[in-house]
């Protein structure tokens, strides 16, 4: 993808083709993802904290968890190359070593990390898509968590083979877990897209019903906006 005219091009072309795009969670909306058997405990006090990850256009994973109960922040943005390479054409190319990222800061009293991975790996995107989401394709969408320390790092770790032991996906879940070097935040006019761009069809199709599968599935985690 090039430009936003990319995106939306897939997003129409798949209409014409199948009649109706669902987004990539849609197929899963029934899916249970249990809790993470290993998880950080509730901070007795509010404490910040960060969360990075990746998987598809940054725009969907953003609006998700700007509804997620206990999430301050959160900031589309790309990680895991350079930073002069750090801009959304250079990215789009696919070579750059970044992914489309989200930067969640989020208060350790309300949510663990370990819940933010759930609300990720259910309705955030498709785990199990190797270099893709929905209509996107390239590395830049590939699905990786960014850790920040070693107990982020553990609960990711744990969780995934959790889920892959237990089957929850038909397929074996591709996200990959890396060290968090740096994280650039997008340009303007990527932060809050789809909460500005309601009406953009490939916000419609792909974004809006991962926010109604996160009200549908996790309403404990549910936050309107």
């Amino acid at each position: 993808m090039s430009s936003f005219a990319a995106r939306i091009f897939a997003v129409l072309l798949l209409i014409v083709l199948a009649g109706a795009i669902a987004c990539d969670a849609s197929g899963r909306s029934a899916t249970a993802v249990p809790n993470p058997a290993v998880d950080a405990a509730l901070a007795t006090t509010k404490s910040e904290q960060t969360a990075v990850v990746a998987g598809g256009c940054f725009w969907g994973i953003q609006a998700v968890f700007q509804h997620v109960k206990g999430v301050i922040s959160a900031t589309s943005g790309y990680s895991g190359g350079a930073a002069n390479t750090a801009e959304y054409e250079r990215v789009s190319d696919g070579d750059t070593g970044h992914a489309e990222s989200v930067k969640i800061v989020y208060d350790a009293s309300q949510v663990t990390y370990g819940q933010l991975l759930r609300v990720f790996f259910s309705v955030a995107h498709d785990p199990t898509e190797l270099n893709r989401q929905g209509p996107d394709t390239g590395s830049q969408y590939r699905s990786s968590i960014f850790y920040g320390n070693d107990e982020q790092k553990r609960i990711a770790e744990a969780y995934i083979a959790q889920l892959d032991k237990t089957k929850v996906f038909a397929r074996p879940i591709v996200t990959q877990v890396v060290p968090l070097k740096a994280f650039y935040p997008a340009e303007g006019y990527h932060q809050n897209y789809a909460a500005l761009h309601p009406d953009n069809p490939y916000i419609v199709y792909n974004d809006a019903p991962k926010v109604a599968h996160l009200q549908q599935q996790l309403p404990e985690f549910y936050i309107g906006k």
